[in-house]
């Protein structure tokens, strides 16, 4: 009985791989019972009681990733479209503060490129090399996104040091207030798409890219101010908002490389694995619930439980508690693509421990 599990991969087999429930599930993912959706839902467990494919799992997967895609297309033309007008700016006006606002929106739509390539990755299919996929490709990204917000925060720090060392002053003000803030507003509005789509689908690499966004919308309108007072006659204005900037840029730096951090690190947020036990716990034929493990792969998760049923049951019947448990875990956690169920029996007193044959494996 210890050796009872039942096991679904995206590639292999075809049933239970259902994801994405929160389309026709309430906010704890239980069916709505009384709607159209959810009624079709129940007719098609009772025609087709393995109806949830591994195509379906990889159609979501699939749209996750073209979701990503596009935020980072639609984002890269409209930061690139920004970046380039403000670079004309300073050429003609030589405002350092307006320089690290430019740069930091050149880099942030630069990360749109190891991201993309991220995403592009993660749709390629698991292999005997790369048994769970390419799905870690966005923490990758994500590593590189908060390379790119340090390196702009440094080319800032080093612009705005030298204007204070050799002040100049700042030309074409109002050209620069302008440019300001439309970096604010083109910022503003990639951040929200950004962290919006990125929370949708799960991707902390497309988070912590709109966070980085939502900095340079900040750091326009710390340019603003430096414009204002540059044009009261105090040059030291330009030079010292640039420093601002740099500031403001590393406290992104720290929201963002904690974000990839945890993502590396295998981190979920602990409300994932109380609804997961809260479902296993639901399964008829699930005494307790054992080691629940839940990571991130990409922007979709993966779980591994070990559930207690009856020490008499058949390896049939437990196989079909283990089916059930998985199903559960598919409607409870969102963004779950698979689950590998361990069924253990329940202890019988005088019974040795099933697993006491493992036990000199763990001390090492």
């Amino acid at each position: 009985m210890s050796d009872r599990h039942h096991r679904h991969d995206d590639e292999h087999h075809n049933h239970h791989g259902h994801h994405e429930h929160h389309e026709h599930h309430g906010e704890h993912g239980h069916p709505h019972q009384h709607s159209p959706a959810g009624l079709r839902h129940r007719l098609g467990h009772l025609l087709t009681p393995h109806s949830h494919e591994s195509a379906d799992k990889l159609d979501s997967a699939l749209e996750s990733s073209a979701r990503g895609m596009r935020a980072l297309w639609v984002s890269l033309a409209v930061l690139g479209a920004t970046a380039l007008a403000q670079a004309v700016v300073v050429v003609m006006s030589g405002s350092v503060a307006l320089l690290g606002d430019t740069v930091h929106n050149a880099a942030d739509a630069l990360t749109a490129v190891p991201l993309g390539i991220a995403f592009v990755l993660g749709r390629r299919a698991a292999t005997r090399r790369f048994t769970y996929g390419y799905g870690r490709a966005e923490d990758l990204a994500g590593i590189a996104i908060v390379l790119t917000i340090a390196a702009s925060a440094a080319f800032a720090a080093w612009a705005a040091v030298e204007r204070l060392l050799d002040p100049r002053p700042v030309t074409h003000i109002a050209a620069v207030a302008v440019a300001a803030l439309a970096g604010f507003v083109g910022n503003e509005w990639v951040a929200r798409f950004r962290i919006r789509v990125g929370r949708e689908i799960g991707s902390a690499a497309l988070v912590a890219d709109g966070l980085h966004a939502r900095t340079d919308g900040f750091t326009s309108l710390a340019v603003l101010l430096g414009a204002g007072g540059s044009a009261l006659g105090w040059q030291l204005a330009d030079p010292l908002v640039g420093l601002a900037i740099t500031a403001a840029i590393a406290l992104v730096l720290r929201d963002a490389a904690r974000e990839v951090f945890r993502r590396v690190m295998d981190a979920v947020d602990p409300e994932l694995v109380d609804r997961a036990e809260r479902a296993l716990r639901e399964v008829p034929g699930v005494r307790a619930v054992g080691e629940l493990r839940l990571r991130w792969i990409g922007h979709r998760l993966r779980a591994e439980v070990a559930v207690v049923v009856d020490g008499e049951a058949t390896v049939r019947t437990a196989h079909g508690i283990a089916v059930e448990a998985e199903h559960a875990l598919l409607h409870a956690v969102p963004r779950l693509t698979a689950a590998l169920v361990h069924a253990d029996p329940a202890p019988a007193p005088g019974e040795a421990d099933p697993h006491l044959a493992l036990a000199h494996h763990a001390k090492r």
